[in-house]
């Protein structure tokens, strides 16, 4: 299947839309200064998103690293496929097989790793709300760094192995011969599964959440709020990569049954891609420790400001020890604040024979049991 009027080689028809340099009707300035904008825009804003959780006392934690891959993903598309089309422009050609190649490569690869990221951003959210400390405890250092380095090798393999054995469409020459079963397979377990378990989970903290606050007692400290507050970014975070990409996925659909305007096959490309250049203000907007964080950014870096990029002292000369932890599964909500057992626990010291103390400290955290 060929979409539009394309040949098997050569540039596209007068008029049509190249995959590289976009539609030849728009003038050369009006397609570089779209292209560069989206670039440096895109690319400023997850620099900024990367940093955030690197200067924020609160963002600088261990589960947060799966954003910064989401970010990092998203860099690459506006930190190499955008230029590309830029420096393609410049050198004014209307199009180029080996950079379309590269392009389409890096998209796929960036694709695919964002969609694992948001499963394990949620995985690590529903375990940080919802299960006891002792799960929280096995979400190590070395074991995200594995699980990252994970999602890349497996996203990298599956892309290569569609390239060197030509799988799929050719997104360049606007060719797609139908779905076979290596495409239903990496889409399957790379991106419908993960997709169905992030939606699953952040569905599952929702409705645990509402189970909790029907307790007349239910007080979670402010923390809570602010881990509660991040979750439902990321989760929105997630919504937006859909409404991006399943548009260009749908036309990818329709492709394999009928043909399709190169105009809208390549439209529907690049409002996909542009979505690497709004997921970071996405976390400015939604979420205040990033927009705080990117204020601060921004006035160390335009105003050469001095900024404090950490919390203030408080007043007794001590500082926050690390996370508090909220849990509101109802399994590990025995010991709430509506049970009568927190006025024998609060009188006795904290503690319990047989049970969990409702706030105790774990390796220098504060762990609350709702």
């Amino acid at each position: 299947m060929v979409f539009g009027n394309s040949s098997d080689a050569g540039p596209p028809t007068a008029g049509d839309v190249s995959p590289v340099t976009l539609s030849s009707d728009w003038s050369r300035v009006v397609r570089l200064l779209l292209v560069v904008g989206l670039a440096v825009v895109g690319s400023i804003g997850n620099v900024y998103m990367i940093s955030a959780v690197m200067i924020e006392d609160y963002l600088k934690r261990r589960g947060n690293a799966f954003i910064v891959n989401i970010a990092l993903a998203d860099l690459l598309i506006t930190g190499v496929v955008m230029p590309a089309s830029a420096v393609v422009i410049l050198a004014g050609l209307q199009d180029s097989p080996v950079v379309c190649q590269c392009q389409w490569f890096l998209a796929i690869l960036c694709w695919l790793v964002t969609v694992l990221s948001l499963a394990a951003a949620a995985a690590e959210s529903y375990v940080r709300l919802c299960l006891s400390p002792e799960w929280y405890a096995t979400l190590t250092t070395k074991n995200i760094t594995a699980t990252i380095l994970l999602i890349w090798m497996a996203c990298g393999t599956a892309d290569v192995v569609q390239f060197i054995y030509d799988l799929g469409p050719d997104y360049c020459r606007r060719r797609f011969s139908g779905v076979v079963p290596y495409q239903a397979t990496v889409a399957i377990l790379f991106v419908v599964i993960p997709a169905v378990l992030t939606f699953t989970l952040y569905m599952r903290i929702i409705l645990q959440l509402h189970v909790a606050r029907k307790h007349p007692g239910f007080k979670p400290p402010v923390q809570f709020s602010w881990d509660y507050s991040l979750m439902k970014t990321n989760m929105y975070s997630f919504f937006l990569f859909f409404l991006f990409w399943l548009p260009f996925g749908i036309i990818l659909g329709v492709g394999s049954i009928q043909d399709i305007s190169p105009r809208t096959f390549y439209n529907l490309a690049w409002l996909a891609l542009s979505k690497s250049c709004i997921n970071n203000l996405l976390y400015c907007i939604a979420n205040r420790h990033f927009r705080v964080a990117y204020n601060n950014l921004f006035h160390y870096c335009c105003c050469k400001t001095t900024v404090a990029f950490s919390r203030r002292p408080r007043a007794d000369g001590t500082r926050p020890t690390g996370d508090v932890r909220v849990h509101i599964i109802p399994g590990y909500n025995m010991y709430s604040y509506t049970s009568p057992q927190r006025t024998r626990d609060s009188s006795s010291g904290g503690k319990r024979s047989g049970g969990m103390s409702r706030s105790n400290r774990t390796n220098g955290r504060d762990v609350y049991e709702l």
